[in-house]
């Protein structure tokens, strides 16, 4: 049987099917897969009792954008599931635009009522740059009201993580770098510094700005740094990476750094911004075991 001739038109219409499927396959398959990382953090300063503690770390939901209720309450059953001692979110509750401010604070109080649902009872959070667009005040508000501390520029200790106790933590938050006012000084006092078996751990949404806080005198005494916001590329191709990466997102893009004496971790977030869809970049959810030494 004689072969078709490759034509202009079959050509296109290869394209065109191609394009659909890589459609279908980003926007509805890979961007609702979760992907559940498991990993260690080595803190030499842990104190005794909190080895072992298990804590989960989700961003970047922006809530009706494109990530449906039904998918929040997905990603949830599976961090029920994992058991962890404390949950921290690192930003970006709800998108700015493309609806109206009052779509993006109706939306950020869906969201908070949902992780309200969480079954473990230490949930706290930091800001995102879209948080902050939207309304700091407003998007506080509805985590607050939902049984989510909110660490804006301050710190508190966690003398409990789950069933531990014997021990403590400092665990601090900074206001979004790229639309707030972060201040470090104030995040974390100067009295909570270099403590013996103390060690601080930092909730900020955008990675890059790591750099400007070893610059800081209150930086030197960051132990683990936990943020989001690069969404880990979203739309990764091959050989190229990447299509775009975000204002202080751009160095730091996914997963574990070290920068100086400072782990950093930099998780994917589970929402999209833009475009619905996810390419070698599923959502993540991040479940970080601390371990001394």
């Amino acid at each position: 049987m004689p072969r078709r001739p490759i034509t202009r038109r079959r050509l296109l219409k290869a394209g065109l099917l191609s394009a659909a499927g890589l459609a279908l396959y980003s926007g509805e398959i890979e961007r609702h897969w979760i992907d559940i990382v498991q990993t260690d953090a080595h803190l030499p300063n842990l104190p005794a009792a909190f080895e072992g503690a298990r804590i989960v770390q989700l961003s970047d939901i922006h809530m009706d954008e494109y990530t449906e209720a039904s998918f929040l309450r997905r990603v949830l059953h599976q961090i029920d599931l994992l058991q962890p001692d404390a949950v921290l979110l690192t930003g970006d509750f709800v998108s700015e635009g493309p609806g109206s401010v009052d779509f993006a604070i109706g939306a950020a109080w869906q969201c908070a009522n949902i992780l309200s649902q969480l079954k473990c009872p230490q949930l706290y959070a930091v800001l995102g740059n879209h948080d902050v667009s939207t309304g700091s005040e407003a998007v506080t508000a509805a985590l607050t009201a939902n049984r989510i501390v909110v660490l804006n520029n301050t710190c508190l200790p966690l003398d409990r993580i789950g069933n531990r106790t014997g021990g403590r933590i400092w665990l601090a938050g900074v206001d979004d770098p790229v639309n707030g006012d972060p201040d470090p000084e104030r995040a974390i006092p100067a009295s909570i510094r270099h403590r013996p078996e103390e060690p601080v751990v930092l909730m900020c949404h955008a990675p890059d700005y790591a750099d400007d806080l070893l610059d800081a005198p209150a930086g030197k005494a960051v132990d683990l740094m936990l943020s989001g916001h690069t969404h880990g590329g979203q739309v990764r191709l091959p050989l190229l990476g990447p299509l775009t990466l975000p204002e202080l997102g751009r160095k730091y893009i996914e997963g574990w750094f070290r920068i100086g004496e400072m782990q950093l971790y930099v998780n994917r977030g589970i929402g999209t911004v833009g475009v619905p869809f996810r390419l070698d970049c599923p959502p993540e959810i991040t479940l970080i075991t601390l371990r001394r030494g």
